[in-house]
């Protein structure tokens, strides 16, 4: 069946619906239900089945649909409206009203649950929350009709209906900021980060007073890793608004992206002193401390979060990030209600399970342990549209586009200043950060964002990227480097080089070279079961998305093998492979192994990283203030027998 028939089919027996035909679109639907859809067209037939038997008064039959609904999508705001209309209808207020709060949760454009939530809030006689939702209502019954629809086809993940909508409405109302906004957040859905940004940028220039337009601006600052312009968007938005708790925390997130910690820890230590119950400004602050290296501070913040919050998730996974951390008994027990609560949300859910995961692997419940990373990664990948087949062509897209006689002729520009350190996440980049900027002359800055950020600049022309890369004018190419070096300056501290330690850049390495010829770039490399594995334990605060299925995550490092011996091929001597298992074997001859790639002269201070002092925001970063240790290989034997998936995928017996 085609989109355009499945449509067909969808409107008919919504037509039906309306008119009350009941049977007719019971048997629309019952032709539909046969059909090999895609999930997205499956999850509408399940919704509208549900409706259809609510309607119909076969609430059993209604349920059985939403739960084989929200299996399939945990994240489908309309499914979980759907739910809390059959908890009324056999008169179950309390789930109901759960079940309207999730579909605000998740589709915060949904007026009817608002409204709901709305009444049950007065008859409570919750001040606050009955505020939240009246100013929610105001605002949604405030957006003309086809911008409050294209925000509804957004959060349901129908993202080029909702695009469409949007454009049409933009044609008609140029620079309706409304329309500006979430066109720009619909580009931030699908990635294409640049037009958001342009777009809120334009947005902000043109409504100066519009502060959820500020707001959203600074936002996709801080997801390109812009910290330095976010800091400055949140400042002038503070002197607007001195008292403002929202652009308070807003700016201390910026400063720590720009590495300002002091600055940052004292703001949210005076949001607190004023409110102390705030669990996220807690786990926050926890983050900024855990990074400046105080982990007893970080770990009591984080400890502070769950007191004022017990189903606050992502305060649990944070004390399991720090990767040194032993949750008690008590501790666990008080997870592991949470995590079968029914109410829970989501994604407090998803970071329980992790946390669990890390827990009773700790106490070597091993098989428990898995179950709960299972389950995590499974509930995590059913919120994302990945598609690892997607992703192998993208990275033969970069073969195909660059050959070794793309590099003869030396183009861009000439700045020796930075060292790439690419790979995979969790195959010991962050070791090899450490140790070299432990050297006087190397600046450790973290995983930058503006080599990926060029590359998008780089995607919507005639010619898409990569294949457009060697078409590029060598004036381009220099001005491309050279942006390259101003954007990253402010993360120096005056060093003559510095390390950009995003894992990603392995896939841009041809852009990275025709940019900047002299860059140095090392591949960070692991055991292929141990990284893999290590990465499957790992909840990503974003990206990533290949880590979270077994099969996923071995394919995602076949390609990424395949693809850099590509690079090696065309580049010759221009990339150190450096294997995480040969540093900690022979520390001092890899030590003086990558220093000299790296044209630097050995420095003692290198093989006592540990001691140096720095901030490191990646998991690894309490784990890489200690001295060289094995604990970490082999981590995935005593769970060999749930990772045959993995094995299979990447070939390993």
């Amino acid at each position: 069946m085609t989109t355009e028939d499945f449509q067909h089919q969808v409107r008919a027996i919504k037509q039906a619906l309306q008119r009350g035909q009941l049977s007719t679109a019971k048997s629309y639907i019952q032709d539909l239900l046969p059909l090999s859809l895609n999930e997205q067209q499956e999850a509408e037939v399940l919704y509208l089945s549900a409706v259809t038997y609510r309607l119909s008064n076969q609430h059993s039959d209604a349920f059985k649909a939403i739960d084989t609904l929200l299996s399939l999508r945990p994240d489908y705001g309309r499914g979980y409206q759907e739910l809390a209309y059959c908890h009324e209808a056999v008169g179950d207020q309390q789930n109901a009203a759960s079940a309207f709060f999730k579909a605000t949760h998740f589709n915060p454009a949904l007026i009817s649950s608002w409204k709901k939530l709305l009444l049950i809030y007065q008859n409570h006689r919750d001040a606050t929350a009955e505020q939240m939702a009246s100013n929610q209502i105001a605002h949604l019954q405030s957006l003309p009709p086809p911008i409050l629809g294209a925000y509804d086809l957004m959060y349901e993940k129908q993202f080029a209906a909702a695009e469409q909508v949007c454009r049409q409405f933009l044609a008609k109302q140029k620079h309706h900021p409304e329309a500006m906004m979430l066109l720009a957040e619909i580009g931030m859905q699908l990635k294409v980060y640049s037009d958001a940004e342009f777009l809120l940028e334009s947005c902000v220039e043109l409504y100066p007073d519009n502060e959820r337009a500020a707001l959203a601006y600074q936002n996709v600052l801080s997801k390109l890793g812009k910290f330095p312009e976010a800091v400055n968007v949140a400042r002038q938005r503070l002197s607007k608004s001195p008292d403002s708790f929202v652009i308070k925390t807003s700016l201390a997130h910026a400063l720590v992206g720009v590495g300002q910690l002091d600055e940052a820890i004292d703001i949210y230590h005076g949001v607190l002193e004023q409110t102390p119950d705030r669990p996220k400004v807690w786990v926050s602050l926890g983050h900024a401390l855990k990074a400046k290296g105080d982990t007893a501070d970080a770990v009591n913040a984080y400890e502070k979060a769950v007191g004022f919050a017990r189903d606050y998730g992502d305060a649990y996974w944070s004390l399991a990030n720090t990767k040194t951390y032993k949750f008690s008994d008590k501790m666990l027990k008080q997870m592991t209600e949470q995590a079968s609560n029914d109410a829970i949300n989501l994604d407090d859910k998803i970071h329980i399970c992790f946390a669990l995961g890390k827990g009773f692997e700790d106490n070597a419940q091993y098989d428990k342990a898995f179950a709960y990373y299972q389950q995590g990664n499974a509930l995590k990948r059913s919120t994302l549209q990945f598609d690892i087949g997607k992703t192998e062509q993208a990275l033969d897209a970069q073969q195909q586009a660059f050959s070794q006689d793309d590099f003869k002729k030396t183009q861009g520009c000439q700045a020796p200043d930075p060292i790439f350190i690419v790979g995979l996440p969790r195959a010991g980049s962050t070791l090899l950060e450490q140790i070299l900027a432990s050297h006087s002359n190397v600046d450790g800055t973290m995983e930058l964002h503006d080599i990926l950020g060029i590359a998008s600049s780089l995607s919507h022309q005639s010619t898409p990227y990569p294949f457009n890369v060697s078409a590029l004018s060598e004036e381009t190419l220099a001005k491309l480097g050279e942006q390259y070096i101003q954007q990253t300056r402010a993360y120096r501290q005056g060093a003559p080089l510095f390390i950009d330690k995003m894992p990603n850049n392995f896939i841009h390495i041809g852009l990275i070279k025709k940019i900047l010829p002299n860059a140095k770039i090392i591949d960070a490399r692991r055991n292929p079961m141990d990284c893999c594995f290590s990465g499957f334990k790992q909840l990503f605060g974003e990206g990533q998305e290949f880590s979270y299925s077994l099969d996923d995550i071995g394919r995602y490092y076949n390609a990424y093998e395949k693809l850099m011996a590509h690079w090696h091929n065309v580049l010759p001597d221009d990339i150190l492979t450096v294997q995480h298992e040969d540093v900690l074997e022979d520390l001092e001859g890899q030590v003086k192994r990558i220093l000299a790639f790296c044209g630097l002269e050995f420095e003692e201070a290198c093989l006592a990283f540990h001691k140096t002092k720095r901030i490191i925001k990646t998991p690894s970063s309490e784990q890489v203030r200690q001295p060289i240790y094995k604990t970490g290989m082999g981590q995935w034997k005593p769970f060999e027998s749930n990772l045959e998936a993995l094995k299979d995928a990447l070939k390993t017996q």
